[in-house]
């Protein structure tokens, strides 16, 4: 496993933790939302960098693909 991959799975047990605290569904839900976005989509393509963004930073995009229907990054 490369350091990469080690740190996007990090970041996904962290965000599919918080997915199921803030959203009350059960474990296999949140992983089918997280899965199935864009976010994820992201985060697993090393060109983005994403994987090495906090897993606070992974989940304010995902909440906002949820909330608006597409990433939104406003620091850009």
């Amino acid at each position: 496993m490369t350091k990469q991959d080690q740190l996007m799975e990090f970041c996904v047990q962290d965000i599919i933790e918080r997915i199921v605290k803030e959203h009350n569904i059960d474990y296999d839900e949140a992983m089918n939302l997280f899965y199935s976005s864009q976010t994820f989509a992201k985060l697993n393509d090393i060109e983005t960098g994403l994987y090495l963004e906090s897993s606070d930073y992974v989940y304010t995009l995902f909440q906002d693909e949820l909330n608006f229907g597409k990433i939104i990054q406003t620091e850009i």
